[in-house]
């Protein structure tokens, strides 16, 4: 698919931006948004980029592929002749890249992995590794070819929301203390593009305390760091429930038997505590969607996946995501 047949921004006008970071809470189901995403944004005949950078090739588990090498290759099609491609950045890769590229070591630059050179430069300055991993998602946001975006955008399945302002601020903090060559315009070429208008931090939850509070927390640190937010994005949420009055156990046993159900109290009792359950769990999450609606930023909510995050389940997030643009 040649880059002149592709529409020259992304999908949807309410995602407007090149670069989408994706965080979140371990176990909120962030990588799964990230290619749900991916997917969203290359509908219409678009191309993304998704990229990891943990080292747990969760991408690949995802689409039931092979490991993905540190190169982009062709991931999976989307709707109306869009293309996802993939990456895994792995650190010594992209150091030696990055030696290459600036130093001109060529083949001598692959000799040091012999030594442990490279193990040894991320080990005395462990800002480096992330560096060199934001450095490589940098690099393809903005890459070009023949005048146009290679990418009509870059989705980051980025670290959990504990440590996603010190990975994103490591190049900052780098720029500062570099006082000069490649290594300070790298990371000040980084820095920038992370707090620019082409990038937006999206945050993944969930309908529950602990998530929700890192979700509050994470969008306090992001914003002091002058990080552009995105949406928040509510994963595995379920049908509202219409709220009504409080069913008795005599209600529910008068039900039972003219459903020619048992009505034995066993039965009974057992129903009546679930739907206690559920009124209780049903206030909880009103009241956790409350606080989030209080950060007054924008808020997109993902179905529940019964089955589980397969193919078909990742086409139903990426549609949602896409109704919601």
């Amino acid at each position: 698919m040649g880059a002149a047949q592709r529409p020259a921004e992304p999908a949807g006008t309410e995602w407007p931006a090149r670069l989408h970071v994706v965080t979140g809470k371990g176990g909120t189901g962030k990588s799964s948004v990230a290619a749900a995403l991916a997917l969203a944004l290359a509908a219409g005949g678009r191309r993304t980029l998704l990229v990891e950078v943990e080292g747990r090739q969760g991408i690949a588990q995802l689409f039931d592929t092979d490991p993905l090498p540190y190169a982009e290759r062709h991931l999976t099609d989307a709707p109306g002749g869009g293309e996802v491609r993939a990456l895994a950045v792995d650190a010594e890769e992209a150091l030696l890249e990055y030696l290459d590229m600036f130093y001109k070591l060529g083949g001598a630059g692959r000799a040091l992995r012999k030594f442990g050179a490279i193990d040894f430069a991320t080990t005395i300055a462990p800002g480096l590794r992330d560096v060199l991993l934001t450095g490589k998602v940098k690099e393809a946001t903005t890459r070009t070819q023949g005048g146009q975006r290679v990418y009509d955008a870059v989705v980051l399945d980025a670290p959990p929301t504990g440590r996603i302002g010190r990975f994103l601020n490591v190049t900052a903090e780098t720029a500062r203390l570099a006082r000069m060559g490649p290594i300070k315009t790298q990371s000040e070429g980084v820095a920038a593009l992370l707090r620019s208008p082409m990038t937006a931090v999206h945050v993944v939850t969930l309908l529950e305390e602990m998530p929700v509070q890192e979700t509050v927390d994470a969008i306090a640190e992001l914003t002091s760091l002058g990080f552009p937010v995105g949406r928040i994005i509510v994963n595995a949420t379920r049908p509202p429930v219409p709220a009504g009055p409080v069913v008795t156990p005599t209600e529910l046993a008068r039900g039972l038997r003219a459903a020619g159900l048992p009505a034995d109290d066993p039965t009974v009792s057992g129903l009546a505590a679930e739907a206690h359950d559920q009124a209780v769990r049903r206030e909880l999450e009103d009241s956790l969607r409350t606080d989030l609606v209080e950060l007054d930023l924008p808020l997109v909510e993902l179905p529940l996946l019964p089955d589980g995050v397969d193919r078909v389940g990742l086409h139903r997030l990426a549609a949602a995501l896409v109704r919601a643009a």
